[in-house]
C-alpha cells in the first residue's frame, strides 16, 4: 500500500471518531503517529507492505 494512501485512511479513521492524526515524534525510519490514545510507527518509506498496514489499521480500528 502507498503511504499516502495509509496515512488518508487512517486521516478518515481519525476524523470518522472526532479525533486527529497527530505526529508525536520523527524516529531515524519510521515516524511515530497518534490517534487517541494509541501510537503506532508508520515506516518512512513510499511502500508500506500490506500485511503491515493491515495491522496498522486493526490497531486503530480496536480502540
Amino acid at each position: 500500500m502507498k503511504r499516502n494512501k495509509l496515512m488518508r485512511d487512517l486521516r478518515d479513521i481519525a476524523n470518522s471518531r472526532g479525533l486527529t492524526l497527530d505526529l508525536v515524534r520523527r524516529g531515524g525510519n519510521h515516524d511515530i503517529y497518534r490517534i487517541g490514545s494509541v501510537q503506532f510507527p508508520v515506516g518512512r518509506h513510499a511502500d508500506i507492505p500490506e500485511p503491515t498496514a493491515r495491522r496498522i489499521i486493526k490497531e486503530v480500528g480496536e480502540q
